[in-house]
């Protein structure tokens, strides 16, 4: 008997959509990162990247709960004294709500070179459209 370790060349990658209307921002983001993974599938294996490709829409209708919609602020740092910047969570929704969900999903996968090899496989859309229907993604049901 010896331990199954799934390699690159192994992997079948599918392409699943995700319809974010009416969702709550966690609990899409947790499923999303597991299947970005891999660890919906028998063969994962924690150092490979076995994870499939996830397209996510209608990421501007994403809700939060609670009072986070007034609190909820993103932060970044260039690195130079003074250089924090502060979002809300309501001025990142009306510019870029794709972005919301994306670093809600990046901070759900590990932060090392393989974490940034399986975000590349996220692609989300504020509205209802996106390019990839030729992929023929299968839906995937969060909740």
């Amino acid at each position: 008997m010896s331990t199954f370790m799934a390699k690159a060349q192994d992997v079948q990658r599918k392409w699943y959509i995700v319809d974010a209307e009416g969702q709550t921002l966690g609990r899409l983001a947790t499923k999303v990162a597991s299947v970005l993974k891999g660890k919906h599938k028998p063969i994962y294996t924690s150092h490979v990247d076995t994870g499939d490709f996830v397209i996510v829409i209608n990421a501007e209708k994403i809700v939060v709960t609670g009072n986070k919609a007034n609190q909820k602020l993103y932060r970044r740092h260039s690195g130079y004294t003074g250089g924090l910047k502060e979002i809300p969570y309501a001025v990142m929704m009306q510019k870029h709500p794709e972005r919301i969900v994306t670093i809600a999903v990046t901070g759900m996968i590990p932060h090392n070179k393989l974490g940034r090899q399986m975000i590349t496989k996220l692609k989300v859309y504020a509205g209802a459209e996106h390019p990839h229907a030729a992929q023929q993604p299968e839906v995937l049901e969060i909740g």
